[in-house]
């Protein structure tokens, strides 16, 4: 079985689901030649989870990433470059994100920003920085059609951002992360439509609610259980999927 993607990059790679996907990538029947696995910080009992994979694993490499500080992001695409002498960067995963539960009486204007900075300004820096590895890749392939294998960018986005949903999942208001998450889709919009005939594929994944931090306990579903999926439905990811909005088992939500 190939590879999902032979170069990849996942953010917020310290905790949660991007340190499962960094897991189930490189301990997989045929793992990435790299997995750049980024973090802000590596401080706690997850940072040493990542550091821990990084010493076992020789395809997980360690890179210092904060997606809200340009100057972070332009430093880890130039140690990516430099260890991918000369290939392109098939696969970028937005993963990075912070939550928040702020009702409209309790939001304060500085929170909106903060929560904007990280999950939408963030990713879009992110994607535009690595954005020249990425059409590097796709000149590479040498193959018409879109694929996680050939160049894509995903965005790890939630139903609770969904517009059409929101009267079904308005159990908690959640202002700035469901309006953040909401404005991270359209970004995905966007650059499937800017990026198609540069061979890059760009879909958003809604990975189900999740037992993290952010998901609570309360969640009825296992980060293990998630990621599985979540690579399975990479895997399947074409020319016909670029610019939707699925979940972990493959189903389309409503933007």
């Amino acid at each position: 079985m190939a590879p999902l993607a032979r170069n990849v990059l996942v953010t917020g790679s310290n905790r949660g689901i991007g340190l499962e996907l960094v897991r189930q990538l490189v301990e997989g029947p045929d793992p990435p030649e790299h997995i750049f696995a980024t973090y802000r910080d590596l401080d706690g009992a997850r940072g040493k989870a990542l550091q821990e994979l990084a010493a076992k694993y020789p395809p997980v490499r360690l890179i210092q990433l904060d997606a809200v500080s340009l100057a972070s992001v332009r430093a880890a695409v130039k140690e990516v470059d430099s260890q991918l002498n000369g290939k392109g960067l098939n696969l970028l995963i937005n993963n990075a994100a912070v939550n928040s539960y702020a009702t409209l009486q309790s939001v304060q204007p500085e929170e909106m920003i903060s929560v904007f900075t990280t999950n939408v300004v963030g990713p879009i820096q992110v994607a535009k920085e690595f954005l020249p590895l990425l059409k590097r890749a796709a000149e590479e392939a040498g193959k018409e059609g879109l694929s996680c294998s050939k160049a894509a960018i995903i965005n790890m986005s939630t139903k609770v951002g969904s517009i059409e949903l929101c009267f079904q999942v308005l159990e908690i208001p959640m202002y700035p992360y469901r309006a953040s998450k909401a404005a991270l889709n359209m970004v995905t919009r966007c650059l499937a439509a800017e990026l198609k005939d540069a061979g890059i594929l760009c879909t958003a994944i809604h990975p189900g609610w999740v037992k993290t931090d952010m998901g609570t306990e309360k969640a009825p579903l296992t980060v293990e259980c998630s990621v599985q999926g979540i690579l399975s439905v990479l895997a399947g990811l074409s020319q016909a999927t670029t610019g939707v909005f699925l979940d972990w088992e493959g189903k389309s939500l409503p933007w």
